[in-house]
């Protein structure tokens, strides 16, 4: 019976755990239907993304969470499933990836993965492939040409990626009207016509490239877009003439000035000023020739010859021409010309002169005079006048007049001081002295000096006749005279000689005749002393103008008394009077080989009835007269022989010109000359001729198209209709040769020149070529002559680059000498080689990019670009490529097959201070952790400069803390920097050099200086914060202080991820409070310890209580046994106590109900029966079944003997439990089981003790409680204490 009871309570409690678990097992987990969902890739971070659509079938309480290397770009709202974006997505970059969702209810969790897909938004813009486009065209660039093409690309998608294209801006403002794009290709045209000198020689375009736009999270429709620039440059054709700068252009130069010194300089200038051609001067017309010259090349105006001003006058005129050296567009030379106006100074190098002049002062009534003579009466006052002026042809000059002789007291000079326009008289200064019975006659002296040069002087003789008083008038013997004089008669030339008579003895011979009225005298004139009538003029005596002229010829005493008669004055005829031809020229067309006739006629204006108008015709004898006669008394002009067009010089083009006389027959004859033209016409006479018998040329081998040499033949006819050659190869080519015709300066020409598509070849067996050529005029006469062409053999050797380098330059240099070399030969004895650069390459932070940095001569050497500067930290080697050409190579390509490379490696030199790098790390120093050596922070710092320039050491220059009062202390050598390198890093740890005052609150100062090799240095501050004991925790736990040591790193991780902050511990240490009266207090391990944050706050024991007591971070922190914060125990976050009482007591009811029910099944059972069921396992292995599995059937159940029968625990089964749970079973099942009531296995004890030793056989000796093993197994993971087992093998069946 007390084994029936054990067993009885060995089945209640199996069942209690078995429901328990059952009960466990029965929580469904959740369903997630998510699985692709649709985001907008520019949903804001904290935008809605979407929801997590979960179910669960027990309605409980689920959270969710986010989970895989893409979730971080979501945040999910763990109770509601709300998902956000917390980082910013990009379709272009992951259009499709996964997250995986978990969804818990508390006992199971879910997981599933959803699919992301990005939709399109338009968030990027066009990227243009150029970052500009600068163009360079001609300004006479024809209206709808293509400039040049934009293209941009938008990584976006469908309408946002395409791109459409605009000009925004045009810069100048004048140009928007000049440039179009197509909006689709990027097309960028010419609208309108540019002019670089009257437009702008610049245009900038801003160019913009629109997206088609796009929306996705956000109704607006987003467009896009970038912009580009492109600069055009105008560039200058030759389409203006040049013009004259700093006009008007006017200099002085003094008179007889050196020969060959500069006057002034005229500048004129090429208005296409990008061409800038240069301008050719000369001078084409000057008011005074020969005196000036003017420079070609630089316009610079010297003088040609000696200058006097009294001759030419005050001012010369020049007209100067400016012609450009080039031919313009237009195929012309342009010029421009202009006016320059050269004074003429005057210097005083004339002495004064003394002129005799009428009583006018006519200028042209006076002459050069020495001699003068004046009247006065006796004893009477007043000038005396004479007529005299004294003119110094200097401009501006002033004579000083003084007197000399016997008599000079007597008379005074007026003025003293005299120009040019003022006459010279004596005034009477005592009068007693003038007695005429004393004296008839004074001479005087009157000397004229130059005022401003003394040196220059010079006198005249004047005779002052004292007069006596006389009362007689002079007559003449006749009261007309009628006189002849031949017209146009020499000047001076005496007509007659009339005197006048005065009985007063006092006038005899002291006459004075004159001429009346004064309009005569411009023809005629009486000498007055004489009365010698004479001829003024002989240009005016023109009978064929007036032909007579009357006068009176007055005769004055020396009273004043006059008497006065009548001339008259008749010119005759002399042959002064040229024949007038009747046409200005004659014109006549001839055909060669007729004949013309054509009259000259002519008029003569001499008196008709004299032989000096009677004319005789002639020929002036020319090149061609002799073809001609005319008839000298009618001017009949015929040829006298057949005219010959091949005989006239080609240059004339037919055209003779005869010069015809017309020859009066007077003395001497006059003649009067007009031209003849004679136009004669070409016929087509004469067919080709060459000026060679044969020729013979040569021309190299492998020339395509090169040159052989030329024929040239000449056809004397000499219009083009009938002398225009052509020339054919007729024979002896062999389709080797072409002839191409040509004008030439005589006649034409035939270059013989190799077929472009054949290449002559030495080596062939054809060396000699004789070739056939004929020449064909127009009219098909023709001529042929014979021309031999030679091949000639060539050098074809390239030259080739030898090895050099590589060189070494310093940066900063301003050596102009070379700093390397290309080198290169050729195989040829005969050669010239030239360098020419093909490109330079710097390598430039690490890679390689075009400049400019050097410059390779033609010799090949290489120098420093004296317009930049080399820099090591920036460019650190240059590779310059050049080609190499041989100048007298004669066949193939002149140039080396390849490049030429040489390497030049820029130097460094210690140039660049250090600079610190910048960084927005804070530092933090816990005072009590900081021991000497204890590292507090770090600057970094970079030299740009090179080995051993670019090393650097940093020291602490200055040490300062800021109180919380902000009071600065110095601190002294509190601080040491340590230098070490990372690459081309250099980073200075800074180090205490003594421990930290704890009581300290603030920061420290630090003045860090960074030093190269050089003695370059730089300094930056540097803030340290000091966090004081205040903020020290202490942290309990339930460990050994190995054990703490042993998981420490887990320890900070989980604090680390609790506080979100730098876990800095300073102590570990056992507890040393062993009086505590709680027993755990003897077994913790204290952590003493700082929480930190980058800004420099830290976090105090309140805080770190409340951060380490979330729901996330509790349960991991008790597991690693933190038991207590400080003087504060860490516990759970609060929930609702009674809730979970309420389910804990419904649990229990439903288990004791379970219990009870079972136990009350259990007690039907037969003990007997369970012991025939436990010995019909001997049997069970002969069972099969379909769903049998290795091991014995236990009867009335569906599980196994063998490992893993149980599968909720994984235990075997003990037979000598009873688990016949099978209520389902027939009666007759019963009846069968209960056969073995009567077996003496039950009654024996023997038997009993035999049978249970052979049960031992099947069934594993030791049974082990399912129940300890269970609450063993959860003893050992208390992590989450809420864990169910779910074994997908377990049933309601299996109970």
């Amino acid at each position: 019976m007390s084994c029936d009871m054990e067993g009885i309570a060995r089945n209640l409690l199996l069942l209690s755990m078995v429901c328990l678990i059952s009960l466990t097992n029965a929580n469904t987990g959740p369903y997630i239907y998510n699985t692709i969902e649709e985001v907008c890739e520019d949903v804001p971070i904290g935008g809605y993304a979407f929801a997590i659509n979960a179910t669960d079938r027990d309605n409980d309480t689920m959270t969710y969470s986010l989970h895989g290397p893409n979730a971080t770009y979501f945040k999910v709202n763990e109770n509601t499933g709300v998902v956000f974006v917390e980082k910013e997505l990009d379709r272009e970059t992951y259009d499709i990836f996964e997250i995986i969702v978990h969804v818990s209810d508390g006992p199971n969790t879910t997981p599933q993965k959803v699919k992301i897909v990005l939709k399109e938004a338009n968030d990027n813009r066009p990227v243009f492939q150029e970052a500009t486009y600068d163009v360079d065209i001609p300004e006479d660039i024809p209206v709808g040409t293509t400039l040049f093409t934009v293209h941009a690309t938008d990584a976006d998608s469908l309408n946002a990626g395409v791109v459409r294209y605009n000009i925004d801006t045009v810069i100048p403002e004048a140009g928007e009207n000049l440039f179009s794009i197509s909006s689709v290709k990027g097309i960028v045209t010419l609208k309108g016509p540019l002019n670089y000198t009257s437009m702008n020689q610049f245009y900038q375009l801003k160019i913009n490239a629109t997206d088609g736009g796009g929306k996705c999270h956000y109704n607006e429709t987003k467009f896009l877009s970038s912009i580009a620039f492109s600069f055009i440059t105008v560039n200058d054709v030759p389409d203006l003439d040049p013009r004259f700068i700093g006009l008007p252009y006017e200099e002085s130069v003094v008179e007889n000035s050196v020969v060959g010194k500069t006057v002034l300089k005229v500048t004129a200038m090429d208005q296409d000023t990008g061409i800038n051609d240069d301008i050719i001067y000369s001078i084409e017309n000057s008011s005074a020739d020969g005196l000036f010259n003017i420079s070609r090349e630089d316009g610079v105006i010297c003088i040609l010859s000696n200058i006097d001003r009294e001759i030419i006058g005050d001012v010369v005129e020049l007209i100067v021409k400016g012609t450009e050296s080039q031919r313009n567009i237009h195929g012309v030379f342009a010029s421009v010309t202009a006016l320059v106006r050269i004074n003429i100074l005057d210097i005083n190098d004339n002495e004064p002169e003394f002129f005799k002049c009428n009583e006018t002062g006519d200028e042209h009534s006076c002459v050069k005079w020495s001699h003068f003579t004046g009247e006065v009466f006796e004893h009477s006052l007043g000038p005396i006048s004479f007529n005299m002026k004294v003119k110094d042809q200097d401009k501006g000059s002033k004579s000083r007049l003084i007197l000399e002789g016997a008599d000079k007291e007597v008379f005074s000079v007026e003025p003293e001081l005299t120009m040019s326009d003022n006459f010279v008289q004596l005034v009477v200064k005592q009068t007693p002295n003038l007695d005429f019975e004393d004296k008839q006659q004074m001479v005087l002296q009157v000397i004229a000096i130059d005022d401003d040069k003394p040196s220059f002087r010079s006198s005249a003789t004047v005779t002052i006749n004292i007069k006596d008083i006389n009362d007689m008038t002079p007559t003449f013997p006749q009261s007309t005279y009628r006189l002849n004089v031949s017209e146009h008669s020499p000047v001076g030339m005496t007509i007659a000689n009339i005197t006048a008579e005065d009985p007063d003895t006092m006038d005899k011979d002291r006459l004075i005749y004159k001429l009346l009225p004064a309009s005569i005298l411009q023809y005629f004139d009486v000498d007055q002393n004489s009365g010698r009538i004479y001829v003024k003029s002989q240009t005016l005596l023109d009978r064929e103008a007036r032909s007579l002229y009357t006068a009176t010829l007055q005769a004055m005493d020396t009273g004043g008394k006059v008497g006065t008669t009548m001339l008259e004055i008749t010119l005759t005829d002399i042959n002064d009077q040229y024949p007038v031809m009747n046409r200005d020229s004659y014109l006549v067309f001839v055909e060669e080989g007729g004949a013309f006739e054509v009259r000259i006629e002519a008029t003569d204006a001499d008196d008709p009835d004299t032989v000096n108008s009677q004319i005789v015709y002639d020929i002036v004898p020319s090149r061609y007269s002799d073809n001609f006669t005319i008839n000298p008394d009618t001017g009949l002009l015929t040829n006298s022989g057949i005219l010959n067009r091949e005989a006239i010089d080609p240059n004339l083009e037919g055209k003779i010109e005869l010069n015809v006389t017309a020859t009066d027959k007077g003395s001497p004859p006059l003649s009067t000359m007009v031209t003849v033209i004679i136009n004669v016409e070409d016929v087509n006479d004469n067919k080709p001729v060459f000026n060679a018998s044969s020729y013979t040329f040569q021309v190299r081998e492998g020339d395509k198209g090169a040159y052989a040499g030329s024929v040239y033949a000449e056809d004397l006819d000499q219009t083009k209709d009938f002398n225009r050659i052509s020339f054919s190869i007729i024979d002896g080519s062999f389709g080797s040769f072409i002839i191409r015709t040509f004008l030439d300066k005589q006649g034409y020409r035939g270059d013989i020149t190799v077929d472009p598509d054949i290449e002559l070849d030495y080596e062939s067996t054809r060396k000699n070529y004789i070739l056939q050529v004929e020449a064909t005029d127009l009219g098909q006469l023709k001529a042929i002559v014979r021309v031999e062409v030679n091949v000639l053999d060539v050098n074809d050797e390239r030259p080739e680059f030898r090895p050099t380098g590589p060189f070494k330059v310093k940066e900063n240099t301003t050596i102009t000498e070379p700093v390397g070399n290309f080198l290169a030969y050729d195989k040829d004895g005969n050669h010239s080689l030239v360098y020419e650069l093909e490109s330079i390459k710097c390598r430039c932070n690490g890679s390689f990019t075009p400049c400019n940095s050097f410059i390779v001569d033609p010799n090949g050497e290489i120098r420093v670009n004296p317009e930049l500067t080399l820099d090591y930290e920036q460019c650190v080697q240059a590779v310059i490529e050049a080609q190499v050409m041989d100048v007298f190579t004669e066949k193939g390509e002149n140039s080396s097959v390849s490049t030429g490379k040489v390497v030049i490696d820029i130097v460094d030199i210690n140039d660049n201070a250090p600079q610190f790098i910048f960084s927005d790390s804070v530092f933090v120093v816990v005072s009590e952790s900081a021991s000497k050596g204890t590292s507090v922070g770090e600057v970094t710092a970079t030299d740009r400069d090179s080995g051993e320039f670019k090393e650097i050491e940093f020291k602490v220059v200055h040490t300062e803390f800021k109180d919380t009062d902000d009071i600065i202390t110095e601190m002294g050598n509190l601080f040491d920097v340590v230098t070490t390198q990372q690459k081309d890093i250099y980073i200075g740890i800074i180090q205490t050099m003594k421990a930290l005052d704890i009581t300290l609150k603030g920061k420290y100062l630090v003045k860090v200086s960074a030093t190269d090799p050089g003695g370059l240095s730089t300094s930056t501050d540097l803030e340290i914060f000091n966090v004081d004991g205040r903020y020290k925790v202490d942290l309990g736990f339930k460990l050994s202080e190995a054990e703490v040591q042993d998981k420490l790193k887990e320890i900070v991780r989980a604090l680390t991820d609790a506080t979100k902050a730098t876990v800095v511990i300073v102590d570990i240490r056992p507890n040393s409070d062993s009086n505590s009266p709680d027993s755990r207090s003897s077994s913790l391990t204290i952590i003493d310890a700082y929480f930190i944050y980058s800004n420099g706050t830290a976090l105090i024991e309140e805080e770190v209580v409340e951060k380490c007591s979330d729901d996330d971070n509790y349960p991991i922190l008790v597991d690693l046994g933190l038991v207590n914060i400080g003087e504060s125990t860490v516990e759970p976050p609060y929930t609702d106590p009674l809730r979970y009482i309420m389910l804990g007591m419904m649990a229990g009811l439903i288990i004791l109900l379970a219990v009870l029910t079972t136990s009350l099944m259990c007690t039907r059972r037969n003990y007997k029966r369970k012991l025939k069921a436990a010995k019909a396992m001997n049997s069970a292995s002969m069972v099969t079944s379909d769903k049998e599995k290795s091991g014995p059937v236990v009867p009335g159940t569906n599980k196994y003997t063998t490992e893993g029968a149980n599968p909720v625990l994984n235990l075997n089964i003990d037979t000598a439990m009873a688990l016949n749970m099978d209520e389902g079973s027939s009666e007759t099942d019963k009846i069968s089981l209960n056969s073995l009531d009567d077996s003496d296995y039950m009654t024996n004890p023997e038997s009993e003790t035999k049978s249970g030793s052979q049960l031992y056989d099947v069934i594993p000796p030791e049974y082990i409680e399912p129940l300890d093993a269970a609450l063993a197994q959860r003893d050992q993971k208390k992590i989450n204490p809420l864990m169910a087992y779910n074994n997908p093998g377990f049933s309601t069946t299996d109970l």
